[in-house]
């Protein structure tokens, strides 16, 4: 093939057919896309969890990832937060002409490996190559199906005054790495994305404690506007403690560098999870048991007090909202 992608490769024809034989079969092969039918025919039983998310990151390479295992790592999660096992995934490219043919066979190659990490299939997918100047490099959309395993499943809405809140790990990894990167800043300690896939560890934790009432991924807009958006749809009020909240130095130091806040930087490795308060313990012992979420903690409660709100208990016992991220802090995170 050559060096550059060409506009060819988008036609449908002959070109179009070598793409995918040589470098998404190579990389995404199984049984049932190696069949190349218009569409997948999946073997599934039950209810089932759909979920659809476009990745425009910038830049496509960056510590921790790329935009090809991102893509697969967001579409997973989201479906692993309503209580479902992720089984397969469509995956849409959009592709500028001139990508140099190496980066786009490496952002295949970490698809391909991010999903069999998964346990997902990709089954089907698109591709279209634009004139240069039509579009940024590369964006990719994946699609993702899995099978629920709980009833009733984990939704904001469930969240009820008494339950603990728990983070899996500390916050906004990967969305100072994302500004940093692209800003060509460093800092003395290095920050690395946390892009990961998280559903081996949910369907354990799910698999122990059914009674899970929330489970949420922080992505964009941060634990603060995700907190928010399970406040607004519960009713209930939200509280959580500073002094509990796992921040690396790396990123503190960073924040306090750039004027940022870290609980509305995006995660993408990361999850939040509200159960009722007797069975946290065994949540964290669950959750810590497994690399992902080695640093898990508990962050707050669930209150009676300010409905639909979440507050921050600062070190000295004061409280103050903490609001909904207002606008785009970073553009292109994910």
């Amino acid at each position: 093939m050559p060096d550059k992608v060409l506009l060819d490769y988008g036609s449908g024809g002959r070109a179009s057919q070598r793409l995918i034989a040589e470098l998404f079969l190579t990389h995404f092969d199984n049984p049932e896309l190696s069949r190349l039918n218009d569409a997948a025919v999946l073997d599934i039983t039950g209810r089932v969890a759909m979920s659809t998310d476009s990745y425009t990151v910038d830049p496509i390479f960056f510590p921790g990832g790329d935009i090809g295992s991102l893509a697969v790592h967001g579409t997973v999660n989201d479906v692993s937060m309503l209580g479902a096992v992720p089984r397969y995934l469509t995956c849409g490219f959009i592709i500028e002409e001139g990508l140099p043919m190496a980066d786009l066979e490496r952002i295949v190659a970490s698809m391909g490996t991010a999903a069999k990490r998964a346990g997902v299939a990709i089954v089907t997918g698109d591709t279209k190559v634009v004139p240069k100047g039509a579009a940024d490099r590369i964006f990719i959309n994946t699609t993702g199906i899995g099978e629920i395993i709980v009833d009733p499943t984990p939704s904001g809405d469930r969240a009820a005054v008494g339950d603990a809140v728990l983070v899996s790990g500390s916050m906004g990894d990967h969305g100072l790495t994302i500004l940093s990167r692209r800003q060509g800043l460093s800092f003395d300690a290095p920050v690395q994305s946390d892009s990961a896939a998280l559903n081996h560890l949910i369907e354990k934790l799910l698999r122990t404690l059914p009674e899970i009432h929330v489970l949420r991924d922080p992505t964009r807009g941060g634990l603060a506007t995700t907190l928010n958006e399970i406040a607004s749809s519960s009713g209930a009020g939200i509280l959580v403690r500073e002094t509990e909240l796992p921040i690396s130095d790396a990123v503190r130091s960073g924040c306090s560098f750039l004027g940022l806040d870290p609980l509305y930087l995006a995660n993408e490795g990361k999850f939040i999870c509200i159960l009722p308060e007797a069975l946290a313990d065994e949540a964290l012992a669950v959750m810590r048991a497994d690399p992902l979420g080695a640093g898990a903690c508990r962050i707050g409660s669930v209150v009676a007090d300010h409905a639909g709100k979440v507050a921050l208990e600062t070190p000295l016992g004061g409280r103050r909202l903490l609001g909904m991220l207002e606008g785009e802090q970073l553009p292109r995170i994910c």
